[in-house]
C-alpha cells in the first residue's frame, strides 16, 4: 500500500507549470493566396518563416536528420484560411507510398499538422497528407485519443521530386473551432513519418515517456483579424437499393440530407434527416452460448463522427438505437407472427458538441424511432391482429465536460430513453473526474453513476463507483483500481453491460523502453492481479493474474507474448443463468499465447497467433482448448493489397448451460465438443486517391456436438451426471436436438469515387448466406455444400453523397450577382 500513498501525496503537490521552451512560428497574411498544386512558386511563400531543425521521438529520440533528409514548412493565412507548404527531403526510392481511402494510414510516408486554437494542450485537431496524396483527419485529446471518425473537408497536393516530396495544404476555417480574439496564440505541431525506417519526428520535441503529446505544441502567433465563418455545411444525398432474396425482389429509392451548423463559435448541430444506412457494413457474427449478448462495432458514419463527449464514461452504445425490438410478443398456442423486423427504423438524429475557450465541452444528442408492430395470426379462424413491438422512442444524452489543469477533466454525463405506453423508461447518471497532474505522471480517476428504470411491474435504482490511483508516465508504471456495482445497476437501454453485482480489486505494474537496444527498438512487460467479489452478497467470485511481453525488433517486426491464470475455484454466477442464486465452479485455468505481426512494408507479411489453454486439476483434465490465426499479407504494389485470413479455435470436453433446457428447477449442464473456423479475404485495388474498389469476404462456421449424457448442476457449483435426463430426452419436443451446426456467408464488393472534396458516389454489390441446422459432425466441405443450398440474398445498391459549404455558396451567389 505504500508505493500508492506516495503516488497519492505526489499527485496532490504535483501540479506545477510544465517547464519547456516552446517553439514560436510568426505567421504573416497573405493577400495573394497560394494555389494547392504542391508547386512552391507562389508569392505567398517568398518570405514565410520557415520551420525547421525536426527532433525524432522514434525509434531514436532525441536525434535530427541528416541533410537530405530535413524538412521545411512554411505558413500563411487570408480571410477564408491557414495555408501550409511542406517540403520534405528524402532519397525518392526511400519513399513508400501505397494508395489507400481516407483515414487509411497503410505504409506511407506523412506529413502531419495538428491545431490546438484553445492551446490547452488537451483538443488537437489533426490533419494528415500521405505521399500518395490521401487524407486523414481526427480530433485528439488525452481523455480518448484520436478520433478518426471525424471528418473535415479542406484541400490537399502533393508532388513528387528529385530530392523528396512536397505538401500544399488549405485548411479552410470552417474545419477548427475557435473563438474571435484580437491577438491570439495557437497551439501548432508538425509531424513527419518515415515509413521505411519508422522514424517519426516533431518540430517541438515531445517527451515519450509521457502520454499527453499536446503538452508539447509550439504556439502560433500573428493571426489577427479573423472571423469564425458561417459553419453551415449540407451534404444531400440519394441512394437506390435492388435486392432479390427467395424468389422475390424488392427495390426501394431513399434521399435525404445531413446537415453540420455552426450554432456558435465553439458549437456545432449535426442533423441526419431521413437517414439511409443501406451501405453500413456487415457484423461479425458468431455463434453465441454464453449469457451475455454479443457487442458490435457501429457501422454508421453518423453514430461514429464526433461522439467523443459522448462516450463519456462508457454509458453510450449507439448499437441499441435503431436496434432489436424491446417489446416481448403475447402469443396463444395457435397464434403465429407474420414478418418480424430485424431493425427498427430511426426517424432522425440530431447532435450538438463543441468546447468553449475555457474548456467546458457541452454534448447534447437526441435520436428518435418509430412505432413498430407486427401482424399476428389466428390459425384456427384466419383473423388477424396486430400488436406493438417497440413504441414511438425517445434516445437523449447531455454532457458537460469541465477540462482543467492541461490534463484533467470533470463530467457530468445524463443518458435517457423515454418510450411511449407501457413499455420500459430508463435513466442513468455518472459524475466523473479524471485528475492528473500537469506533468502527466500521476494520475488519479473517481466515477459514480446512478441508473433507474421504470416499467409497468416496478422501478429500480441501482449504483456503481470508481475509484484508481496509480503513475501514468516514464518507464515504470502502476496502478490501483477498485470497481463496484450492486446488483440493480443497468444501463442497457443506451449503454451496454455484461454483468453487475460486483466488487472487483486490480492492481497493474508495467515497465517499457523507450529507446533502441541491441535487438529491440521499444518493449513492453506488464503484470497484474485482480480479486473479484459479488457485492451481494460479499463473497469471492474469483481472481486471476497474468503477464504480458511485446515489442518491436530492429527489423521492423513486432511479436510478443502472453498468458492468464485463473487461480483457485473460480465461482461464476452467469452460466447458470438464474439471477445469482446459483454458480458454477471451474478451477485452475491457465493459458498462454503468443503472436507476431511481420514487417508491413514488405511484399509478404504475416500476422499468426498460437494458444492454448486448459484445466488443472483432478476432476476434469480431459478438458482443453487450442487455437491459431493465420493472416498472410500480399502488397503487389502500391495500388493492390490483399489479406486473406484463417482462424481456427477447438474446445474439447468443455460444460456449459444447455439452452433453454432448465427441467424440476433443475438446471441442466451439457458437455461439448466445439470448433470455430473463420475464413476471410479482404482486398483493395485504389487506382489513385480517390477511386478505388475494395472486397471484402467473410466465412465463418461454427459446430457444437453434445455428449449423450447431461450434468444436474449441484448447489456447490458442481455437475453430477445424470441418470434421467440425455440430450434425446431433455425436450418434449421429439425434434429436439442441441447440436449445433452454424455457418453464414458474407461478402462485400464495392467502387468508392470521390469526385470532389467532401463528395463521393458508391457502388455496392452484397452476397448473404446464412444456415442453421444440428448436423455437427459434417465436414467442412458437406458444411459448405449445406450453405450453398440455403437461399442466397443478393444486394446491389448505389448512393452519391454531395458536399455544399453555405460559404462558398454565397460567394457563387455574389458573383453572378456582380455579373449581372
Amino acid at each position: 500500500m505504500k508505493p500508492f500513498l506516495i503516488t497519492f501525496f505526489a499527485l496532490l503537490i504535483s501540479f506545477q507549470t510544465l517547464a519547456q521552451d516552446k517553439k514560436s512560428y510568426q505567421i504573416k497574411r497573405t493577400d495573394y493566396p497560394p494555389k494547392i498544386d504542391g508547386v512552391l512558386d507562389d508569392k505567398a511563400w517568398s518570405d514565410a518563416q520557415i520551420a525547421t531543425d525536426f527532433t525524432e521521438f522514434k525509434p531514436d529520440v532525441g536525434d535530427t536528420a541528416p541533410e537530405n533528409k530535413k524538412t521545411k514548412v512554411q505558413m500563411t493565412y487570408d480571410d477564408t484560411g491557414i495555408y501550409v507548404a511542406a517540403y520534405c527531403y528524402d532519397n525518392p526510392e526511400d519513399i513508400m507510398r501505397q494508395f489507400t481511402q481516407r483515414d487509411n494510414f497503410g505504409q506511407s510516408d506523412f506529413f502531419g499538422l495538428i491545431f490546438n486554437p484553445n492551446n490547452d494542450a488537451q483538443n488537437n485537431t489533426e490533419f494528415f497528407v500521405f505521399s500518395s496524396g490521401t487524407q486523414a483527419d481526427a480530433v485528439e485529446s488525452p481523455n480518448y485519443g484520436e478520433d478518426f471518425g471525424w471528418n473535415a473537408v479542406w484541400e490537399s497536393s502533393v508532388k513528387l521530386v528529385d530530392d523528396g516530396w512536397i505538401i500544399e495544404i488549405k485548411i479552410p476555417y470552417r474545419a477548427l473551432r475557435f473563438t474571435q480574439q484580437e491577438d491570439p496564440t495557437w497551439g501548432i505541431q508538425f509531424h513527419r513519418h518515415y515509413r521505411k525506417t519508422r522514424e517519426q519526428m516533431t518540430w517541438s520535441a515531445i517527451d515519450v515517456t509521457k502520454g499527453n503529446i499536446g503538452l508539447y505544441n509550439a504556439e502560433l502567433k500573428g493571426i489577427k483579424n479573423i472571423t469564425p465563418p458561417t459553419r453551415l455545411s449540407f451534404f444531400p444525398y440519394a441512394s437506390g437499393l435492388v435486392s432479390t432474396f427467395d424468389g422475390e425482389t424488392d427495390s426501394d429509392f431513399a434521399a435525404g440530407m445531413d446537415i453540420k451548423y455552426g450554432l456558435t463559435e465553439n458549437l456545432t448541430l449535426d442533423a441526419t434527416l431521413i437517414p439511409d444506412f443501406s451501405q453500413a457494413g456487415f457484423d461479425d457474427v458468431q455463434l453465441n452460448l454464453g449469457p451475455f449478448e454479443q457487442q458490435f462495432s457501429e457501422q454508421r458514419q453518423f453514430f461514429t463522427e464526433g461522439v467523443d463527449l459522448f462516450s463519456k464514461g462508457n454509458l453510450f452504445y449507439s448499437r441499441r438505437i435503431g436496434d432489436r425490438a424491446s417489446g416481448r410478443l403475447s402469443l396463444d398456442d395457435n397464434e403465429s407472427v407474420g414478418d418480424f423486423p430485424e431493425k427498427i427504423q430511426l426517424l432522425n438524429a440530431v447532435k450538438v458538441s463543441g468546447r468553449t475557450k475555457n474548456g467546458l465541452g457541452i454534448g447534447f444528442f437526441n435520436a428518435v424511432t418509430e412505432k413498430t408492430e407486427v401482424s399476428i395470426s389466428n390459425e384456427d379462424t384466419g383473423l388477424k391482429r396486430s400488436q406493438v413491438i417497440e413504441p414511438l422512442a425517445n434516445y437523449n444524452i447531455m454532457v458537460l465536460d469541465q477540462q482543467f489543469n492541461k490534463n484533467s477533466a470533470i463530467t457530468l454525463i445524463n443518458t435517457n430513453v423515454t418510450r411511449n405506453g407501457d413499455f420500459r423508461d430508463a435513466n442513468v447518471t455518472g459524475l466523473l473526474l479524471d485528475l492528473v497532474n500537469k506533468s502527466n505522471t500521476y494520475g488519479a480517476i473517481a466515477e459514480v453513476k446512478m441508473s433507474t428504470f421504470n416499467d409497468v411491474q416496478n422501478k429500480d435504482n441501482g449504483y456503481t463507483a470508481r475509484l484508481g490511483l496509480g503513475k501514468n508516465s516514464g518507464n515504470l508504471r502502476y496502478s490501483a483500481t477498485y470497481d463496484y456495482a450492486d446488483e440493480n445497476y443497468d444501463i442497457n437501454d443506451l449503454g451496454i453491460l455484461f454483468r453487475n453485482n460486483y466488487s472487483n480489486f486490480n492492481a497493474e505494474v508495467s515497465y517499457r523502453t523507450f529507446e533502441p537496444s541491441k535487438n529491440f527498438n521499444n518493449t513492453y512487460l506488464g503484470t497484474w492481479i485482480n480479486y473479484n467479489q459479488l457485492a451481494n452478497p460479499n463473497t469471492f467470485t474469483g481472481a486471476n493474474t497474468g503477464f504480458n511481453f511485446n515489442g518491436q525488433t530492429k527489423t521492423l517486426h513486432n511479436l510478443g507474448i502472453n498468458g492468464n491464470w485463473n487461480f483457485g475455484k473460480q465461482y461464476d454466477y452467469f452460466e447458470p443463468r438464474n439471477g445469482f442464486d446459483s454458480y458454477f465452479v471451474t478451477e485452475n485455468y491457465a493459458q498462454a499465447n503468443m503472436w507476431i505481426s511481420s514487417n508491413y512494408n514488405l511484399f509478404f507479411a504475416l500476422d499468426a497467433n498460437l494458444g492454448y489453454g486448459r484445466l488443472f486439476n483432478d476432476t476434469r483434465k480431459n478438458f482443453n482448448n487450442i487455437w491459431f490465426g493465420l493472416n498472410p499479407r500480399f502488397k503487389f504494389n502500391d495500388k493492390f493489397l490483399m489479406v486473406l485470413g484463417f482462424d481456427y479455435d477447438n474446445y474439447t470436453a468443455d460444460r456449459g448451460y444447455v439452452n433453454g433446457q432448465e427441467i424440476d428447477d433443475r438446471i441442466l449442464f451439457g458437455q461439448r465438443d466445439r470448433v470455430d473456423m473463420t475464413a476471410s479475404i479482404s482486398g483493395s485495388y485504389n487506382f489513385n486517391s480517390f477511386n478505388a474498389l475494395t472486397l471484402s469476404f467473410r466465412n465463418y462456421l461454427s459446430t457444437v456436438t453434445y455428449d449423450n449424457s447431461l450434468y444436474v448442476l449441484q448447489n456447490n457449483g458442481t455437475l453430477n451426471r445424470s441418470d434421467i435426463y440425455t440430450k434425446n430426452n431433455i425436450s418434449s419436443d421429439p425434434d429436439f436436438d442441441p447440436d449445433i451446426n452454424f455457418n453464414t456467408w458474407n461478402l462485400d464488393l464495392s467502387y468508392t469515387w470521390q469526385f470532389a472534396p467532401g463528395s463521393n458516389l458508391t457502388a455496392l454489390y452484397r452476397n448473404q448466406i446464412f444456415n442453421f441446422s444440428n448436423d455437427s459432425e459434417a465436414s467442412f466441405f458437406d458444411s459448405t455444400e449445406d450453405l450453398f443450398k440455403q437461399e442466397q440474398r443478393n444486394t446491389f445498391s448505389l448512393k452519391l453523397v454531395y458536399f455544399i459549404d453555405y460559404n462558398d455558396l454565397k460567394n457563387v451567389f455574389k458573383k453572378k450577382s456582380k455579373t449581372s
